[in-house]
């Protein structure tokens, strides 16, 4: 087999993963279009098949290997936020946990010396990077606006600034 058995089922965990980020970030472009924030919207909405994109990758990778995927449930993704502050820090805060996923089974590939699998998942590395220096850059702005989640000026250049974002992928 071209995968290692041991990494069958955490391979298959993090398509459930990459669904859920899906979902998550779907669930914060709703939120942000119920407000009537459209750059925050479509900043959340273009990372909704970005990660559909990342599941899939995983999905091809194991098909082309002949390993099986068992699919799990997708847990429902948190639906109430207090402003857009929030939401910000917790795409944070879930980046920095995808990126620990995908660390580890970087990890446990480079252990049991699966280096096709080791090799596949230094894309995932990389976009993580990128993906940590994104969202990092967001609570930056945020923080240097002086933007604590109020209505005003500070929320609409925030909205503004995704706006800019989204457009520029």
């Amino acid at each position: 087999p071209m995968i290692h058995a041991d990494l069958v089922q955490p391979l298959s965990h993090q398509i459930t993963n990459e669904a859920y980020a899906s979902q998550l970030y779907l669930q914060m472009c709703l939120w942000a279009e119920d407000r009537g924030m459209p750059g925050a919207s479509a900043f959340f909405r273009a990372h909704v098949s970005e990660e559909m994109a990342h599941r899939d990758r995983l999905v091809d990778y194991m098909i082309e290997a002949g390993a099986p995927i068992k699919l799990q449930a997708v847990p429902a993704p948190e639906a109430e936020y207090d402003s857009l502050v929030a939401i910000v820090k917790g795409a944070y805060e879930h980046e920095q946990k995808v990126t620990q996923q995908i660390d580890d089974l970087t990890s446990l590939a480079l252990e049991r010396r699966d280096f096709n699998t080791f090799n596949m998942l230094q894309w995932f590395v990389a976009e993580q990077r990128e993906e940590i220096v994104l969202f990092r850059g967001i609570v930056d702005y945020m923080n240097l606006a002086g933007f604590t989640g109020a209505p005003g000026d500070a929320l609409v250049n925030l909205d503004r600034y995704l706006q800019q974002l989204a457009s520029a992928k």
